[in-house]
């Protein structure tokens, strides 16, 4: 009998184009059909089949507060009583960019948009604008969104230029952008050896959570905050993923580098579709209506995102909270690392803050190379098998996880469990 999530993927497929409205949702990396929801309440979610999960992807990571919070959901629908937009400058606006400018290190003004690409596309084109420079430095395996200057790869040699990694991509815009390897500091060096007086800026996830978790070696965020200072580049940190998630001031707080620009999504919208990017005043001095660099979005600042945004970060002031999440994240992967390991399988695990990422792979990666090291056919395995004992993983070898603050003991307890048996079955 074909059950309603094969009816409703066929039925995609055929107005969607693969079905989905974004690639990662198709399963083509894992294989089979993808799972589409019905409902959500805490760490669970349910399918149209009604098969409850336990869920580690919160949305690909804005609720760090779990499915339909109380809160998020009544200040939403107060909202929307309200009204959906206006187009016009609300009071929110005002004070969720207000609470940001006080938790982010070294945002003095920033501005909202309606997604993390829309915020790092602003962001890059403000770092243009503000240098009159035309290059930028991006580091292999980190996404930034799909605006046009960041879908490049890495070219054959240490320091070529990138060339497009996607059709639509002109070889031109692409030719603007230097992709260096993560954690790799004498590919950096050189690079603004080379071309330092060209370079406007450097975009960096400082924790990579797009080619699977991979964090920062000792030295090499400091290395690039020391060279865009000396070489009048501006940093940007994209927060897209880690502001909220690793620590109450994101990265920044977490290592101590302060940044010339931060762009931020998923938990600063609650669920819902909010960016937004600010940083130091005498550059953002340069956004329109200011100065002359452009940007406008008609659903800039929407109201019922605002709203969801603010109720999910003031509940983020909770004493403990984030210790509590870390605690929770960290004994998700030590359990099963423990776990592969009592049954010979070759497996490593890693957590920061409330990310994870899980590898089959001895150690974790430092790199795109090593993350490509890992057993993908294992991978998909295993987010098979966890898939039918009810624990929703991203269905990807290349994408980290996330838990919420509504992950219980039981939910862990029931994810190691299932995990065990796997690689019981398995060794």
């Amino acid at each position: 009998m074909t059950s309603r999530n094969e009816q409703l993927f066929a039925a995609a497929a055929r107005v969607i184009p693969g079905g989905v409205n974004s690639p990662v949702r198709a399963f083509r990396s894992v294989g089979g059909t993808p799972v589409f929801f019905a409902r959500g309440s805490g760490a669970h979610v349910w399918d149209v089949d009604g098969k409850a999960y336990i869920d580690y992807v919160g949305s690909w990571g804005p609720l760090i507060l779990g499915h339909a919070h109380p809160s998020v959901i009544a200040a939403v629908q107060q909202a929307v009583s309200e009204g959906l937009s206006f187009g016009a400058p609300t009071a929110g606006e005002v004070e969720i960019a207000e609470l940001l400018c006080r938790r982010v290190p070294g945002l003095e003004q920033v501005r909202l948009v309606s997604s993390g690409t829309e915020a790092t596309m602003s962001a890059i084109r403000l770092a243009r604008g503000h240098t009159g420079r035309s290059r930028i430095i991006k580091f292999e395996g980190c996404y930034h969104g799909h605006a046009d200057a960041l879908l490049v790869k890495a070219g054959s040699g240490a320091l070529t230029l990138g060339n497009p990694s996607s059709a639509g991509v002109p070889a031109e815009t692409a030719a603007a952008t230097l992709v260096l390897e993560y954690n790799n500091l004498e590919m950096l060096d050189a690079a603004f050896a080379r071309d330092g007086d060209q370079i406007a800026c450097v975009i960096v996830e400082p924790v990579v959570g797009n080619m699977n978790l991979v964090q920062p070696a000792p030295g090499f965020l400091e290395a690039i905050r020391s060279l865009c200072t000396r070489h009048g580049a501006v940093l940007i940190f994209d927060e897209v993923m880690t502001g909220f998630r690793v620590g109450p001031a994101g990265a920044q707080g977490l290592f101590g580098i302060t940044a010339d620009l931060v762009t931020l999504g998923k938990i600063v919208g609650g669920g819902m579709p909010l960016g937004a990017f600010g940083g130091r005043r005498d550059i953002m001095a340069s956004v329109a209506p200011l100065g002359p660099v452009y940007q406008a979005g008609t659903l800039s600042g929407n109201p019922i995102a605002v709203a969801a945004g603010l109720a999910t970060l003031k509940l983020l002031e909770a004493p403990d909270f984030y210790m509590r999440l870390a605690s929770a994240t960290h004994a998700l992967t030590t359990g099963l690392a423990v776990a592969a390991a009592a049954h010979g399988v070759v497996f490593s695990a890693q957590s920061i803050g409330g990310m994870f990422g899980v590898y089959f792979r001895a150690q974790p990666p430092r790199s795109y190379a090593e993350v490509m090291e890992c057993d993908v056919p294992a991978f998909n395995r295993f987010f098979h098998a966890m898939l039918d004992a009810g624990i929703y993983l991203a269905p990807s070898a290349f994408e980290a996880g996330f838990v919420s603050s509504a992950h219980k003991s039981a939910d862990i307890e029931k994810t190691l469990a299932a995990a065990d048996q796997y690689f019981a079955q398995s060794a």
